[in-house]
């Protein structure tokens, strides 16, 4: 079973920027994929950024160029830096595990077996 809490989510003004941390703790397997989905209002969830136990990173398209997930070295943090943030990234953040995805789109939300608790981002 895995934990996962996220942090570091607030109010912030367009154009800013913002860093969401996402502590993970339990059992971890070698072939795990993490990432970060959002749900704003009256939306569904979607998938923002994912990062597998290769390093390999995959981002929505609303968000490349502005959005960088990353690791810490002990693999036990998953970060999001988002910058030039617009209100349309409102949202409440999740931060998500999986194991063993093969060639399956890790940005949707059917293949996530584990979730935090959310931590809301507000741009104005």
């Amino acid at each position: 079973h895995v934990q996962l809490v996220e942090s570091g989510g607030g109010l912030v003004q367009a154009g800013g920027s913002l860093r969401l941390s996402c502590a993970a703790s339990g059992r971890i397997y070698s072939n795990y994929v993490m990432g970060w989905f959002r749900q704003a209002p009256g939306k569904e969830r979607e998938g923002v950024a994912a990062i597998d136990s290769g390093g390999g990173v995959t981002y929505a398209d609303s968000v490349k160029g502005r959005f960088y997930i990353s690791q810490d070295i002990a693999k036990t943090t998953l970060l999001l830096r988002m910058f030039r943030l617009t209100p349309e990234d409102t949202a409440m953040y999740y931060c998500a595990a999986t194991y063993g995805l093969g060639t399956q789109d890790p940005l949707s939300t059917l293949h996530y077996q584990y979730w935090g608790q959310g931590t809301q981002v507000t741009v104005s």
